[in-house]
């Protein structure tokens, strides 16, 4: 797999990086109906639609539908939706709409911040805080786990390699250094290829396929 992505990220044609895409879609294919479902509603999502929601609409929106779809175990994911519920439980929703206003009011240039609100939702961390901003604005932000960030460690001559190797990802800090790589990636690809096509979080896609 190391020497297939190596190729990938250093050498492959538009062709070569339209096939691995192509291959999220393969696996999400593959899985249960539910999970279909979920993965397609996730990639129609209007981040509009979620911008103009009630708080209610917003909360309902993360225990329904962003949790089931980031937190595939089922003993996961019922302890996180029980640090969400905590918003209803404590009467403290007031706390997640102000979280809610500042993920579509903060500038997309400042990763760390933008990071930072998401992960302030009970039940975030990096890989579900970066999880959120890449649904919601796919054009700046793919996901940022363990899975990807080992992947990448093992990419010849690949930039913030140093701080790759350090990070376990689990801060904002370490999460920068992996958006911004998506950033710069999709950057080059869209340069190197005459298109806009490419985006951080479809680069996230391609190298989430390569950890299955």
């Amino acid at each position: 797999m190391n020497n297939s992505i190596n190729y990938l990220w250093n050498h492959g044609t538009e062709e070569n990086w339209l096939e691995a895409l192509k291959q999220y879609d393969v696996i999400i294919d593959s899985r249960s109906v539910e999970a279909w479902l979920i993965e397609d509603f996730m990639e129609k999502l209007d981040a509009e639609d979620i911008k103009n929601m009630s708080v209610e609409e917003f909360y309902n929106f993360l225990y329904e539908k962003y949790f089931v779809w980031v937190f595939t175990q089922k003993n996961r994911l019922a302890s996180t939706r029980k640090h969400l519920q905590r918003y209803v439980d404590e009467n403290r929703m007031i706390e997640l709409e102000n979280i809610q206003k500042k993920l579509f009011s903060t500038n997309h240039s400042n990763i760390k911040e933008c990071l930072k609100i998401a992960m302030d939702i009970r039940g975030l961390g990096i890989a579900g805080a970066s999880g959120l901003l890449a649904v919601l604005f796919p054009n700046d932000f793919g996901t940022v786990n363990e899975p990807l960030v080992e992947i990448l460690r093992g990419i010849d001559g690949i930039q913030h390699a140093d701080e790759l190797l350090a990070m376990k990802p689990s801060t904002a800090n370490d999460g920068v250094v992996v958006i911004k790589l998506f950033r710069e990636k999709a950057e080059e690809l869209n340069k190197k290829f005459n298109t806009g096509f490419w985006t951080p979080r479809k680069i996230d896609k391609v190298l989430w396929a390569c950890t299955r």
